[in-house]
């Protein structure tokens, strides 16, 4: 048994099953289509209750968070590569929290956070300040190498992290995409505050990029998944930390700057006129015109 045991450790593509996140994504579904069928005609009294933008965007946060949490990619970023970590909790930080946000309709969002005590607090909580110094703090903790092992090989501490990366998200998006108008900043605060959510992630991402030897001994196996070795794995988890959530966040500033202000600019600096003048007009102008004053002899 022990043998037989061994040698299943040492395939890393051995399917394993994960009912527990099966049921997350159900309910995250069944909630979703209650409210939407049941909640959203009572809430709504005109117009779609929701949109295709707002469907299409919760299919594709419902289908990363599955493939993000599920065979293979959970076991071999549990297991065996750091790189293969670190993309999860790129795809659970950076792409399914954006995605959730923007598949909630108004209606939805406040009939979650209320117009009481809950809706205080989350209030708080998404100011920008508040929001991108717990986004950041929790992105370098769960750097902290004694965490990584211990949460490695603790599925309740592993899930536990992966709430928390999840939930700090949500509040860092808010302001950017958020359902609710007094909760999101404007262009120029958005373009600001999205480059500031890049810069302090290049830290952890220098230091595995540079560090020497063995950061995180639990990904330290004999298996060697497609025979990538540790310092490459933790060198090219630092690439995906640095210049994947880089180029990420800011290819969406360079989207808002054309769209906001270039656009904005093209349509001030036309200097393209209706010249054509009637003859109705040009009798008014001078119907309008004082006459000249005579020269004084």
């Amino acid at each position: 048994m022990i043998a037989e045991a061994a040698n299943l450790y040492l395939d890393p593509w051995r399917y394993q099953a994960h009912p527990e996140l099966w049921l997350l994504v159900a309910f995250l579904i069944g909630a979703y289509v209650y409210s939407v069928r049941v909640i959203g005609p009572q809430a709504v009294v005109s117009g779609p209750v929701v949109t295709r933008k707002n469907v299409t965007a919760f299919a594709a946060a419902m289908t990363l968070l599955w493939l993000a949490s599920d065979w293979p990619m959970h076991d071999l970023a549990e297991e065996y590569l750091y790189s293969m970590h670190m993309l999860q909790h790129m795809a659970l930080a950076y792409f399914v929290p954006p995605l959730a946000l923007l598949a909630l309709p108004e209606w939805m969002f406040r009939a979650l956070v209320g117009e009481g005590r809950a809706y205080r607090v989350v209030r708080w909580f998404t100011k920008p300040v508040i929001a991108g110094v717990l986004f950041n703090v929790v992105v370098m903790v769960t750097h902290i190498p004694a965490l990584v092992n211990r949460s490695a090989s603790s599925s309740p501490v592993h899930y536990s992290l992966h709430v928390l990366v999840v939930t700090t998200a949500l509040l860092m998006w808010i302001p950017i995409c958020g359902p609710a108008a007094e909760f999101r900043v404007g262009y120029g605060g958005k373009m600001i505050y999205l480059f500031l959510m890049s810069v302090v992630p290049t830290v952890p991402a220098g230091w595995l990029t540079f560090a020497e030897g063995v950061v995180y001994k639990h990904y330290d196996t004999r298996v060697r998944v497609w025979g990538m070795s540790v310092a490459t794995d933790q060198q090219l988890a630092g690439a995906i930390m640095k210049i994947g959530g880089s180029i990420f966040l800011w290819s969406i500033v360079i989207f808002m700057f054309f769209k906001r202000f270039v656009g904005n600019f093209n349509a001030e600096q036309n200097y393209v006129r209706d010249s054509t003048l009637t003859y109705e007009q040009v009798e008014q102008v001078f119907e309008s015109t004082p006459p000249a004053p005579e020269p004084q002899r």
